[in-house]
């Protein structure tokens, strides 16, 4: 007991330290951002349809992005890159994925955007020469389930499969972690027992093959605690040293964050120490039971209860049958497909089984994720609700020590209460969404009530490779605010940074119904009817104003100007005695048409016309409408040069937010006060 305070105090000095070089961002490189010519070897390399990505081992770790995919290299190569450094970037949007601090959880620092690879020399290092004749090995084979289960490598496995893992709380089964060191432990365990007869020369064999494979899994986290743990542990058995495992694997817990305090924001890493420990202290329960599928099922409880904190602010969704479908699947990988897997590798001829058991088990849970009744979305939460999760998850689990399981109704009301939670929201929140060159906007009224105006178009990077707004930033976003449905999708117009991303939304988030402008619809609005129609879900256009709950929002241009931007809807509402117009893509002409017609005086926050083009925002409309706070959505080095110069100029009495500069900004309206919040963390919270 003395051992085990000793370790949690050294444990809690060392989160001291995390959140000290954490919060202030402290990390030391070796290269100078200037440099323009790197070198070093490939430790890691993926190419896609559009792009060759390698992790470069010069200096330091350097991810390098190549947007070109005919290279042979292989890993260990020596190579030269000429090129520009880059800072990656961080989350412009409240809540969403960091890259940049993902990659720091690698050792990664910068990226680098290669215009030319050149290979000094190929491969001499043996450690890489054997990874590529695995490599080698697993192309032939053609079996993309031999990546992930020898080396750890998941990208190969078709993305609507890995997202319906995610869906049904699997994926840990395809990350290799202690399930898979284990069965893999045992196997070459049983092998070496048969040819060696001292124990003390098994074990450091078999410590060494373990070594060996986390470089093979690329020194993964969850790798690395599951072949030390086992490592302690077994000399903890070997010279009898009695120590309590706890120890063990805080210790190497503490290890590992001292090394690399960014490992916290790994979300395997967390998952994989967060769950071990538990199953650790809550083992009683565990080894209670001899039946081997109810012990699974209470392993996969503990670790679905112990993990929905971690979940609800990365995945913002659960599956409440989880560990049900745990019970099916555990057994299911790891008595067939990974031992199968292994085998496989060294006699081909059992690869067209193996693709008749994976076959099987794609089909299962692809089956399972189309029924998603038990699939809730829960809102993003801070520490003092994750705080307040994990008392109650630990209590729970300490009923379950004494088989009162009726307390597990206790988290049921609770995650079924925070999954409606929104309709107990009496604030009223207005979200620029950072969809760079485009236009989302999203409005969240009192009682569980959304209107989303704009969805954005797809980002081209570099001509070279398109991402979806949709799938990957609205969708999410809307998600952690615990937005399950839009009762209207308004698209001020049919440009495609308007509403490029509406079939994607519409196809994956549930809208009750749309409104379109006034004009002709064109044909991305005529492409979208087609599915609007399919789906059953109802459309308006040039209406004149909408009514939620006593909330209205005034469609002030009707007008058919001929032209896609002067058609733009321009919306206005009053919320809670604060004045918002939106501007669309409206020009100069509406906004003259605008002040005859309107009185449209001291309005409070613009979402500026044309992301600032020198079309819109005319001199005599800023004075009249004598914004006190001014939006442009915008993308950052756009070509268009917007917003123009004479537009901030005209806005110069106007608080002016800037996607391109404060990403994601937030209006939050509550007891009359109006709040306002930015994303971007270099530039704080006002």
């Amino acid at each position: 007991m003395k051992k085990l305070r000793i370790i949690l105090l050294f444990s809690l000095i060392v989160f001291i330290y995390v959140f000290y070089i954490t919060s202030n961002n402290i990390y030391k490189t070796k290269y100078n951002i200037n440099e323009t010519t790197i070198t070093g070897y490939i430790n890691n390399i993926k190419i896609t349809d559009t792009k060759t990505e390698i992790e470069l081992i010069g200096k330091e770790k350097v991810l390098v992005n190549y947007y070109d995919t005919n290279l042979n290299l292989k890993l260990g190569d020596y190579i030269k890159i000429e090129g520009t450094f880059k800072i990656p970037s961080i989350n412009t949007n409240f809540n969403l994925f960091n890259y940049n601090k993902y990659l720091k959880s690698k050792n990664i620092y910068y990226t680098f955007k290669a215009d030319k690879i050149t290979k000094i020399k190929d491969n001499d290092k043996l450690k890489y020469k054997i990874k590529n004749k695995i490599i080698d090995r697993i192309n032939k084979i053609d079996n993309n389930y031999l990546y992930t289960f020898i080396l750890g490598d998941n990208n190969y496995i078709e993305d609507d499969v890995k997202l319906s893992y995610r869906n049904n709380g699997i994926s840990h089964l395809f990350s290799v972690s202690g399930m898979h060191i284990t069965y893999l432990s045992t196997f070459i365990l049983f092998i070496l027992k048969k040819v060696f007869k001292n124990k003390y020369v098994i074990n450091i064999l078999i410590f060494s093959f373990l070594i060996f494979y986390m470089f093979l899994t690329n020194f993964t986290p969850s790798v690395i605690r599951a072949t030390f743990l086992f490592i302690l542990l077994s000399i903890n058995k070997l010279f009898n040293l009695k120590i309590n495992p706890l120890i063990c694997i805080l210790l190497i817990l503490d290890v590992m964050l001292l090394i690399n305090p960014y490992y916290i924001y790994n979300i395997g890493f967390v998952l994989s120490f967060l769950v071990s420990i538990s199953l650790i202290i809550f083992g009683k329960i565990t080894n209670n039971y001899k039946n081997y599928f109810i012990k699974i099922f209470m392993i996969s409880l503990i670790s679905f209860l112990i993990s929905i904190p971690i979940m609800i602010n990365n995945n913002n969704e659960i599956n409440l049958l989880s560990p049900l479908i745990n019970v099916i699947f555990v057994p299911f990988i790891s008595i067939i497909i990974f031992p199968l897997s292994l085998l496989t590798f060294f006699i081909p001829l059992l690869n067209p089984l193996l693709n008749i058991f994976i076959s099987i088990e794609e089909n299962l849970i692809m089956i399972l994720n189309n029924i998603n009744r038990f699939n809730i979305i829960l809102k993003e939460i801070n520490i003092l609700f994750s705080v307040f999760y994990y008392i109650l998850i630990i209590f729970v689990i300490r009923k379950l020590m004494n088989r009162k399981y009726k307390y597990l109704l206790l988290i049921l009301i609770t995650l079924l209460i925070h999954n409606n939670i929104n309709y107990l929201n009496k604030k009223i929140f207005i979200t620029t969404i950072d969809v760079g060159q485009g236009d989302s906007l999203l409005i969240e009224f009192p009682h569980n009530k959304n209107v989303l105006i704009d969805t954005g178009g797809i980002i081209n990077y570099d001509n070279k490779n398109t991402y979806s707004l949709g799938i990957n930033t609205i969708i999410p976003y809307l998600k952690s605010r615990g937005i399950k449905k839009l009762d209207y999708l308004i698209l001020s117009h049919g440009d495609y940074d308007h509403m490029g991303e509406a079939i994607n939304l519409v196809n994956n988030f549930k809208i009750e119904k749309v409104i379109f402008n006034c004009g002709e619809f064109n044909e991305l609005e005529k492409d979208l009817i087609k599915v609007l129609d399919k789906k059953k879900i109802p459309y308006y256009y040039c209406i004149k104003e909408l009514n939620i709950d006593n909330n209205k929002l005034y469609f002030l241009q009707t007008k058919d100007y001929g032209n896609e931007n002067d058609d733009s809807s321009v919306i206005y509402t009053e919320l809670n005695n604060y004045k918002f117009l939106f501007m669309g893509d409206a020009g100069i002409d509406v906004e003259n048409d605008l002040i005859e017609k309107y009185n449209l005086q001291d309005i409070d926050v613009l979402k500026v016309g044309h992301h600032g083009s020198k079309t819109s925002s005319s001199k005599e409309f800023i004075n009249e409408v004598n914004p006190k706070y001014s939006i442009i959505s915008v993308g950052k080095n756009n070509r268009y040069g917007h917003p123009n110069d004479n537009v901030l100029d005209n806005l110069e009495d106007s608080k002016i937010y800037r996607t391109d500069q404060y990403g994601s900004i937030m209006f939050k309206i509550k007891n009359n006060r109006l709040k306002i919040e930015i994303c971007n963390p270099q530039r704080g919270v006002i």
